[in-house]
């Protein structure tokens, strides 16, 4: 029986670890390699030619999203299953339209993700938990436009911020922490972090100051007014 060929691509070492680990106990799969960038996955899949690609969003170099559309633009077979910490719809909008199969979040059960590889293999898209076919996912892809306006380039630096990291960066210019972030918004300090990291790429600064006066300047945020009185 021939066996689906697949690389992984995460920088953390103990979960990419962990999903080799789970696709090595079934008879069809086999990882070809690993990877722990996006400059690094994008040039092993290049040269193995892996039917799947597991994919972490947030990677070193380049995001996933990056990384997905250098593998359309170049018309590579590979099909790219996307992992992400946390889901929210106008990622998953941006995932599809970049060129990936599937979108994911990491929590998700290994046997579950055993089973996305063998539908994308099959030339199928998973989205929230939907199997559609190729007309399937651009009819998707057309009414999520339709609903919500037009998005930007997936994997663009400068993509729009999703509903809860505009809640984020609105804390960020209020001057909180991560971990009172996380407490504000009733989410995991991990999340919050992930929140961040996407921000600061989306925005295309180097730290929270700078999104934050770039959020001031484009007038998407203000200070609460109570800190206005108390800074009076």
């Amino acid at each position: 029986m021939a066996k689906i060929t697949i690389v992984v691509v995460d920088d953390h070492p103990i979960f990419r670890q962990g999903v080799v680990d789970a696709f090595s106990l079934e008879k069809d799969l086999q990882v070809m390699g690993q990877a722990a960038s996006g400059s690094e996955g994008l040039d092993l899949i290049m040269k193995l030619k892996p039917q799947v690609a597991i994919v972490d969003v947030n990677l070193p170099n380049f995001n996933g999203q990056q990384l997905t559309r250098h593998l359309k633009d170049a018309k590579s077979s590979t099909r790219v299953v996307l992992l992400t910490a946390y889901d929210d719809n106008t990622q998953v909008v941006h995932a599809m339209a970049a060129g990936a199969a599937a979108y994911c979040v990491k929590d998700i059960d290994p046997p579950k993700l055993v089973e996305i590889v063998r539908t994308v293999c099959k030339g199928n898209y998973v989205v929230s938990e939907a199997i559609l076919d190729q007309p399937g996912v651009e009819r998707w892809l057309a009414a999520q436009a339709a609903a919500k306006g037009a998005y930007s380039d997936p994997g663009s630096p400068n993509g729009s911020l999703s509903r809860r990291e505009m809640e984020v960066l609105e804390c960020v210019t209020r001057g909180l922490s991560n971990k009172e972030i996380a407490k504000v918004l009733d989410i995991s300090h991990q999340t919050v972090k992930n929140h961040v990291t996407a921000i600061l790429r989306k925005l295309n600064v180097e730290d929270r100051t700078q999104a934050a006066v770039h959020a001031l300047r484009q007038g998407w945020v203000r200070l609460v007014e109570d800190q206005a009185k108390g800074e009076g």
